[in-house]
């Protein structure tokens, strides 16, 4: 179990009072230049640069920032593994036919563009990382509400992401519970541990969703929820950092225009 929740962190973070629209005009800027990057110096710079503000601004905990972070590298890795077999090019590293009519290569082309979308991947995913480590999803309601998303959809998001934690915790003390007795001892107890689990947690959910019908009726719910979220003033400098921070990445981009590792 992971037991640092995302949100717990954003609650804690080092650049909480920021301004939010700040922290997502960093996070959405970095993901738009690494798209409109045409090299992998700069999703790398940006990578650099997200990750110093998460580690030293934010303040989060390296562990935790290079769990998360790894998880993306990995699924970044199965996904350029097949660019870099299936991509082909002239200049011929290693091949391997399988069969007559199918091959596998490893060319400088194919490495250059498995390790060009690799950085892309990592550089937006640092941008998303970003957002969720330093701005709570009560921002995130707040700022929607501001930008005029409809509020079914909003109240929606925000019953959905109650429900997510609730579900989290129920699976978390029945799963404690059930090592308690032993259940996962062998193979077979395992599979029948595991699908009482999700028994139980399923009706709990049920139950759960129906005590907040009667509690939202009870407080005369007229189709829109409160919400806590602060309006924080633009200061001076957060403002400079990320005119700084966009302003670096974008010379990253233009000058690193057809830059390639081999």
């Amino acid at each position: 179990m992971f037991e640092d929740l995302l949100e717990d962190i954003a609650q804690k973070n080092g650049i909480r009072q920021v301004n939010t629209y700040l922290k997502l005009t960093a996070g959405t800027g970095a993901i738009l230049l690494c798209l409109l990057s045409s090299s992998y110096f700069a999703p790398l710079f940006i990578v650099v640069l997200l990750t110093s503000g998460i580690l030293f601004l934010a303040r989060v905990d390296v562990k935790t920032y290079t769990i998360l972070f790894l998880h993306f590298v990995a699924l970044a890795l199965v996904s350029v593994a097949g660019i870099v077999l299936i991509y082909g090019g002239d200049t011929v590293f290693w091949i391997w036919h399988p069969v007559s009519w199918f091959s596998l290569s490893i060319t400088r082309e194919s490495v250059n563009q498995g390790f060009f979308v690799f950085c892309r991947i990592i550089g937006g995913m640092s941008g998303v990382c970003f957002i969720a480590l330093t701005t709570p999803m009560t921002d995130l309601f707040t700022v929607m509400r501001q930008c005029r998303i409809p509020e079914v959809v909003i109240d929606l998001a925000m019953i959905i992401y109650r429900t997510i934690f609730f579900l989290m915790d129920q699976v978390k003390q029945i799963y404690h519970a059930q090592v308690m007795r032993l259940g996962y001892s062998g193979w077979r107890e395992s599979i029948h541990t595991f699908s009482m689990m999700c028994g139980a947690a399923f009706i709990a959910s049920w139950d759960a969703g129906d005590d907040l019908i009667r509690a939202m009726d009870a407080r005369c719910y007229d189709g829109k929820f409160a919400l806590l979220g602060e309006n924080r003033p633009v200061e001076l400098r957060p403002l400079l950092a990320l005119c700084i921070f966009l302003l670096a990445a974008s010379a990253a981009v233009v000058t690193s225009q057809g830059m390639t590792l081999l």
